[in-house]
């Protein structure tokens, strides 16, 4: 999962208060000729408040050992009064806009609030407390108004609009040609043609949205911390690891509750201790747990803020001209429309539910021949599913752990695939701080020596950090500024008790490894000019694509023999072991595709809402009842990867575009059958994925810069395929 934040994005402009996408698109810039060069700070000196200078470490790495929390705060205000006095002077100019006085000078605008932002949000998802959560809630409609102070300054857009409509007449390379047109469109998005009357209608609405987005946020992090299984005896934890029963003792220990055991709750419905425990009362009391978050009443219910954010998205869209905050969203992605997206996701509901039904039968019939007398439900599946995989492959999936240590599968797998692929090393920086003790430093050398990047890699789940995994980027690549990407990748891995016990992942957080890497991969190989192309600033329904190809090293014969060894002895795994790790691929597909789907289709329903639609509070759930019944994937046994309450991605940055990893799945499996069929792992094909398509960011139209590196528009099969929806 790519992440994003809210976070100053490309050009500066586009404050964008969204809790939980999947990936950050940062810019530090310089300041440019047609605007006022860094202001001379006003502010007492004495404060030494890091953000006030660019970072003097390297790369511009962010001096975590010198930010207070203190520090933020300041470090906004200057920062919003220094981009608003740039922006002014930019749009207050005499001389005619050209490329350079206009857009570029506009690129090169809020370096100070870049800085803050960038870091601020990157540690309020991974290192957040009281005090951040409350600057955090105070400066969301202050940065929502920020950015509308922008978008829908009149003399401003004036100037963008004249370059739009001298484009063709200017001598403009392509890059700088789509910088014009996507500003122009960016600001149009934004509310810049609508009436005096309007603008000030739209912020009011985008202050409100900003204040409850961030609140809805902080309610699921809130309740997943509060929502923990207090388990009162050893016993009932029968078939959890020793190690995983030692956490959940040190977890209830941490609150003062000595004895006990505490199963902390993950993001998704899901919870990853379903598959081990015996014992099924406390199977039900965890998944009905996880089940009611966010809809149990108190003071992190977000059933209010979920209907009043969706009704105000609708009226919104009315507002700007569209039928409803859907066709908005996806007016920019690959998808462009609310009929395209819902055929996909009808087309692909049926085979995937009929497929859970097909799993489904073998799990009960598992549990009628081991005299169980209950029919199968949600908190039995993975429990189940373990033991029908174990019958039909002879292969149980805790078999797997010891041979996925987590330092070997990032240096020897991970690492290992991106050096095989794309020539790339890495090299452990330990002379740079962090935020905090488990996060490690990379630098990242090109084939011939030179530095491509920073990395930066925090492993571990922790009480202060949200759920899931997520790509950020502390510096994004430029050409125009000088600046080599400093990234990111976070992932929530339970933590050993002990320093000395080995760190064992599942399989399913080993891919989640090589997929966020992809994220990681596609910052770092950016070479674009402007900050607003770099990296990841691509369409929501393509930012997924890179990083599922990165998947696909993962179980790749020659990665997978490098880095699956013994952690004990050191012994490869075994080849009829690995065997069985490939065949098992498309194993459980039903559940896991009927699960995502209705995911998918609850936020596309939420969004395609009109405002008069759109449910009440105490309605919420019935409404999301119907809304999977009516698509034929209300299964009781399987439900939604995530309910309405706890769906971060809907209230953030993937609002009516949480369709996007399948979407982005089409192209990716078709991809992995492109390198399959010209040599597999080569420095060629590798080489040939970079320079047509992970170099060039946004600065391309998503799908042309898929044809360049495929030759041929994206063929649906392989996806039928790897899923068993043929």
């Amino acid at each position: 999962m790519k992440p994003t934040l809210p976070l100053a994005l490309s050009t500066a402009l586009a404050l964008t208060l969204a809790g939980c996408s999947e990936t950050d698109t940062n810019q530090v810039a310089e300041s440019a000729p047609a605007a006022p060069t860094e202001t001379v700070m006003t502010t007492n000196p004495a404060e030494n408040n890091p953000f006030f200078v660019e970072s003097p470490l390297y790369m511009q790495y962010p001096q975590f050992d010198k930010i207070e929390d203190a520090h933020y705060v300041p470090a906004f205000e200057l920062g919003m009064t220094e981009h608003l006095a740039e922006i002014e002077a930019i749009a207050n100019q005499t001389e005619a806009p050209t490329l350079d006085n206009t857009l570029i000078a506009i690129e090169h605008s809020g370096q100070l609030l870049n800085r803050v932002a960038t870091v601020f949000f990157a540690m309020t998802s991974a290192n957040t407390n009281d005090e951040l959560e409350t600057i955090r809630s105070e400066m969301a409609p202050k940065l929502a108004a920020h950015n509308d102070k922008i978008r829908l300054n009149s003399k401003l857009f004036a100037r963008v609009q004249a370059l739009y409509e001298q484009r063709d007449t200017l001598e403009l390379d392509p890059e700088s040609y789509r910088l014009i047109e996507e500003s122009y469109k960016d600001f149009v998005r934004a509310g810049a043609q609508l009436s005096d009357a309007d603008k000030e209608t739209l912020k009011e609405m985008n202050s409100e949205l900003a204040s409850l987005q961030t609140k809805f946020s902080q309610n699921v992090l809130n309740e997943v911390n509060a929502s923990a299984v207090v388990v009162d005896s050893r016993e009932e934890l029968a078939g959890m690891s020793d190690t995983k029963i030692e956490a959940a003792a040190e977890a209830a220990k941490a609150k003062d509750m000595d004895g006990k055991y505490l199963i902390a709750l993950l993001n998704t419905s899901q919870q990853p201790p379903l598959g081990d425990l015996e014992d099924r009362a406390l199977r039900q009391r965890i998944m009905e747990a996880s089940l009611a978050r966010g809809s149990r009443g108190g003071e992190f219910d977000n059933r209010e803020i979920l209907t009043r954010v969706a009704k105000i998205r609708a009226e919104r869209a009315q507002l700007m001209g569209y039928p409803n905050h859907a066709a908005y969203g996806l007016e920019n992605q690959t998808a462009r429309t609310t009929q395209a997206v819902n055929e996909r996701l009808e087309s692909l509901a049926p085979p995937a539910a009929a497929n859970a039904k097909r799993e489904a039968a073998d799990i009960q019939a598992i549990i009628d021949a081991e005299g169980g007398d209950f029919e199968l439900a949600s908190w039995d599946w993975d429990f189940y599913a373990e033991k029908v995989r174990m019958e039909r492959y002879n292969f149980d999936a805790a078999q797997l752990r010891p041979y996925f240590e987590m330092n070997n599968v990032l240096e020897k797998g991970v690492f290992f695939a991106a050096e095989k692929v794309f020539g790339i090393t890495f090299k452990e920086r330990h002379d740079l701080p962090v935020y905090q003790e488990d996060v490690r430093v990379f630098e990242v050398f090109e084939a011939d020596g030179s530095t491509l990047a920073l990395f930066l890699f925090d492993p571990y789940a922790r009480p202060s950090k949200r759920g899931g995994a997520w790509m950020n980027s502390y510096v994004v690549q430029s050409l125009l500024t000088g600046n080599k990407p400093v990234v990111a990748n976070h992932q929530n891995i339970t933590k050993p008790v002990s320093a000395d016990e080995p760190t064992l992942m599942t399989f399913d957080e080993v891919i989640t490894m090589f997929h966020e890497f992809g994220h990681a991969l596609h910052g770092m190989f950016s070479n674009v000019k402007y900050p607003s192309f770099s990296g990841t600033s691509v369409p929501r329904d393509f930012v997924e694509y890179p990083s599922q190809v990165n998947e696909m090293w993962s179980t790749w014969p020659l990665i997978l023999e490098n880095y699956a060894v013994h952690y004990e002895t050191g012994e490869a795994m075994p080849r009829e072991l690995l065997d069985k790790v490939l065949e098992t691929r498309k194993f459980n597909q039903g559940y896991s595709t009927t699960e995502y789907l209705a995911a998918s289709i609850l936020d596309q329903k939420w969004h395609q809402l009109l405002p008069e639609e759109v449910p009440t509070a105490d309605g919420l759930l019935d409404f999301e009842a119907k809304t999977l019944q009516d698509a034929g994937v209300a299964l009781e046994m399987v439900p939604p990867r995530y309910r309405s309450t706890y769906f971060s991605h809907i209230i953030g940055g993937y609002s009516a575009g949480y369709y996007a990893y399948i979407w982005s799945e089409v192209l990716d499996a078709d991809t992995v059958e492109w390198f399959k069929g010209n040599g597999g792992l080569t420095r060629e094909n590798g080489d040939h994925f970079r320079q047509t398509l992970l170099s060039r960011g946004g600065a391309e139209d998503a799908m042309n810069l898929f044809r360049n590196f495929r030759g041929a528009d994206p063929d649906i099969q392989p996806l039928l395929d790897r899923r068993g929806l043929n």
